[in-house]
């Protein structure tokens, strides 16, 4: 693993973000590990997390020029973050993201921030996938309007599970909406990082355990 990675891994441990136990995920699955962004809470927290998304759009998209959604809630300080990031590398990018309710007063609509225009491009920048919804849901949005490409979507974490098939969510969601997934590490990334770690021998064995069963195979 290089050290961009184990730095990574190393922030969400001791942010809290990356969490142990029993909890469930957006997609109903009962998982032994929990990627929370809602415990990003502080200004140096926020900046760092920008920091590590705009290493890894760099290096996928370079200084290509796109709008950033981040979906309510927790992609919404996100796609703020990046955004920053990205402005101190001379990529200076506009930023949009979505109500869970449309407002019926004032400018309206769902949408708060930029407005694309016919012909831009979108990346999305989520927290995790697990089995899809939230980025399915994000397209159910994106969809309406008119003339815009998603190039790309970013995450903090590859849960490496399966989605409606034995295929990985990630390439389900490559597949169906014909635009590439990139995520900062994956899961086998953290069992490794947490494989050195003696404390976290039983997580270690729960990760891969639910793995054998809700992992993707292909």
């Amino acid at each position: 693993m290089d050290l961009r990675k184990r730095e990574f891994i190393s922030f969400l441990e001791g942010a809290g973000v990356l969490k142990f136990g029993d909890f469930t995920a957006k997609s109903g699955r009962k998982i032994p590990y929990f990627i929370n962004a809602g415990d990003i809470k502080t200004g140096n927290q926020i900046s760092e997390l920008g920091e590590f998304y705009a290493d890894i759009y760099l290096k996928k998209f370079g200084k290509k020029r796109a709008a950033l959604f981040g979906p309510a809630y927790k992609g919404i300080p996100i796609a703020v973050s990046v955004a920053c990031a990205l402005s101190k590398h001379g990529l200076d990018l506009p930023f949009f993201f979505n109500r869970k309710e449309a407002k019926d007063h004032g400018e309206g609509g769902v949408l708060v921030g930029y407005k694309p225009l016919p012909g831009e491009e979108i990346i999305i920048v989520e927290d995790v996938i697990t089995a899809g919804t939230a980025i399915r849901e994000s397209m159910e949005i994106l969809s309406q309007l008119e003339g815009v490409k998603v190039s790309g979507c970013l995450i903090m974490v590859d849960r490496g599970e399966k989605g409606k098939t034995d295929m990985s969510a990630m390439k389900e969601i490559e597949q169906e909406f014909g635009f590439p997934v990139w995520s900062v590490v994956n899961v086998n990334d953290i069992i490794e990082y947490l494989s050195a770690e003696p404390e976290h021998e039983e997580d270690v064995k729960r990760i891969k355990s639910y793995l054998e069963v809700n992992g993707a195979k292909i």
